[in-house]
C-alpha cells in the first residue's frame, strides 16, 4: 500500500549540474536540479530557478547560460556552490574550479565538468517558485579524455556523474542495459 501525502516535486533522481552564466568581467555558478531535456530538434534543455538567486537576474541580462554536469570528483563544489550565494562569494576562486571561454555564449564552461551545454535563453516562464528557463542548445562540449580512442565514442559512464535524490548526493549505479534492451532480439545458437 501507498501513503499519500502532499502535491511535491518527489521525481528522483535528477541531476546535480552547475550552471555558469555571465561573462567574463562578471560570471558566478549555481547548482541546479531542477533541469533537463525539453526537445531534441532544435535541441533544447531547462533549468528553473528561485527569482531570489544572485544568478537569475544575471541569467536574465545575458539571456544565455552553461549546463555542466557535475562528478564524484567536483561534489563538494557542487554543494558548496548550492549553499553559498555568489552576492557573498567567489565561488570560483572559492571551489577552485576553472572557467573556460565559452565558445557560443559569452558565460564560461567548468574545465572538470565533462560536459558543458552552452544555452541561449529562448523563453523564461514565471511558474510560482522558481523561473523556468528555455535554453536552445547552441554548442555541446565534451572533454576529450571520455573519447574512446579507438572507437570515437563517448564515454560519459567513465565520468562518475552524480545526481541528486531526495536532500542527498549519488553516485550513478551500474550498467543494466541499453536502451531497447527489453525488446531485443537474442541471437540464434
Amino acid at each position: 500500500m501507498k501513503q499519500q501525502w502532499r502535491p511535491g516535486t518527489m521525481i528522483y533522481p535528477l541531476p546535480a549540474v552547475i550552471v555558469s552564466c555571465g561573462d567574463e568581467s562578471k560570471s558566478n555558478l549555481i547548482t541546479v536540479a531542477w533541469t533537463g531535456t525539453i526537445c531534441s530538434d532544435p535541441a533544447m534543455c531547462f533549468i528553473s530557478v528561485r527569482p531570489s538567486r544572485y544568478s537569475h537576474q544575471i541569467i536574465l541580462d545575458k539571456m544565455e547560460f552553461t549546463v555542466n554536469l557535475t562528478t564524484e570528483a567536483i561534489a563538494k563544489a557542487t554543494d558548496w556552490i548550492g549553499v553559498r550565494s555568489g552576492r557573498d562569494f567567489d565561488k570560483w576562486k572559492e571551489t577552485g574550479l576553472t572557467p573556460v571561454k565559452g565558445v557560443k555564449v559569452s558565460c564560461p564552461s567548468i574545465k572538470e565538468s565533462p560536459v558543458s551545454v552552452e544555452c541561449r535563453v529562448r523563453e523564461v516562464f514565471s511558474l510560482g517558485t522558481h523561473d523556468m528557463f528555455i535554453g536552445e542548445v547552441l554548442d555541446v562540449l565534451a572533454d576529450e579524455k571520455y573519447i574512446n580512442e579507438k572507437t570515437g565514442k563517448f564515454e560519459l559512464e567513465k565520468a562518475n556523474l552524480i545526481a541528486y535524490s531526495h536532500g542527498g548526493y549519488y553516485r550513478l549505479g551500474e550498467y543494466i542495459g541499453k536502451f531497447g534492451f527489453s525488446v531485443e532480439k537474442k541471437p540464434k545458437h
